[in-house]
């Protein structure tokens, strides 16, 4: 009793691999009779082909998880949030220069505190200055 082409025939329809096929001894006849894929699948419905779970890790696939600690920006994400800093602060000392409110000495330094990152935004730029002029 080889039943390899009808394993193989479920096999294909079911969409799973051969191992995973179980036919059932008490309904044998009916599993010889069939030929075509639509009575495979009826069979399947009626619980004559019975389909085994995967083994093993494969079914509880987790989720690559997140490690801890610091989650780092990508580099183009950070070089355009520095961009952005540095041109908004330089205009900015540009702007104090020609108002004669910064001498070019200051606004050389500040620029080069500026590139260096030394302040975190406009408002950090501000009390630097402030605390110059005092």
């Amino acid at each position: 009793m080889n039943l390899s082409k009808k394993k193989a025939l479920a096999a294909k329809t079911l969409n799973v691999g051969k191992n995973r096929i179980v036919f059932l001894e008490s309904r044998i006849s009916e599993i010889k009779e069939a030929i075509t894929k639509q009575d495979i699948r009826d069979l399947n419905k009626e619980g004559a082909i019975i389909v085994k779970e995967v083994k093993g890790r494969k079914r509880n696939t987790n989720k690559k998880k997140r490690s801890v600690g610091n989650i780092r920006k990508k580099v183009n994400k950070r070089k355009q949030e520095y961009v952005k800093m540095t041109r908004k602060l330089r205009k900015h000392v540009a702007g104090l220069k020609k108002d004669k409110k910064v001498s070019a000495k200051e606004a050389e330094d500040i620029r080069k505190k500026i590139r260096n990152r030394t302040f975190r935004s406009k408002t950090h730029l501000k009390e630097h200055i402030g605390g110059l002029k005092k």
